[in-house]
C-alpha cells in the first residue's frame, strides 16, 4: 500500500537525482551514467507504458522510451535532436510542492509545483503532475510524469 509519505521519499529522490546529474557534469563525471541509473531506478519503463511530457519539449513531445527520457536528461544519445539536456543544467536543489496526492492501494497521483534552483540561486518554478506505481520489490516508480511551465499572467 502506497502513502504519502513513499510519494515524498521518491519524489525526494527524483530532486537528489537531478542535482546528482548536475553535479556529475560540473565536475566532468560520468553524468550519464548517472543519468541512466536515475531513469532505471525512478521511472517504470521496465514495467511497462510510462506516460512523460517534459517541460521544454516542443518537437518529441512526448518520451515513451527510456532513450528518450535520457534525451531528455542528459541529451547524449541523439533520440530527440532538440534537446539541450535538463539535468545538466546546473541545477543545485529541487524542491517539492505538492497541491494534492491521491494514493490508492498500490498506485498514487501527486500534483503541484517543483522549484529548481541554479548555482547562481535563481529559482525556477514548474507545475507537474506524476503518477506511481509501486514495482515487484515495493519501489514507487513514475509511470505518469507531466511537466509545464506556469501560465504567464498580465
Amino acid at each position: 500500500m502506497v502513502s504519502v509519505r513513499d510519494v515524498e521519499s521518491a519524489q525526494n529522490a527524483w530532486g537528489e537525482g537531478i542535482v546528482a546529474i548536475a553535479t556529475a557534469h560540473m565536475n566532468n563525471g560520468d553524468y550519464v551514467g548517472v543519468a541512466t541509473d536515475h531513469v532505471n531506478t525512478l521511472y517504470a519503463y521496465q514495467l511497462g507504458p510510462v506516460l512523460f511530457k517534459p517541460t521544454l519539449a516542443a518537437i518529441d513531445q512526448f518520451r515513451p522510451t527510456f532513450d528518450t527520457a535520457l534525451s531528455y536528461f542528459v541529451a547524449s544519445n541523439n533520440a530527440c535532436p532538440e534537446d539541450k539536456g535538463f539535468a545538466i543544467k546546473g541545477w543545485t536543489n529541487v524542491r517539492f510542492e505538492n497541491s494534492e496526492v491521491l494514493v490508492d492501494d498500490n498506485t498514487a497521483l501527486a500534483m503541484g509545483n517543483y522549484f529548481f534552483t541554479d548555482g547562481d540561486g535563481n529559482v525556477v518554478k514548474v507545475e507537474y503532475t506524476f503518477g506511481y506505481i509501486l514495482d515487484g520489490q515495493g519501489n514507487l516508480r513514475i509511470q505518469l510524469h507531466h511537466s509545464s511551465m506556469p501560465a504567464e499572467t498580465d
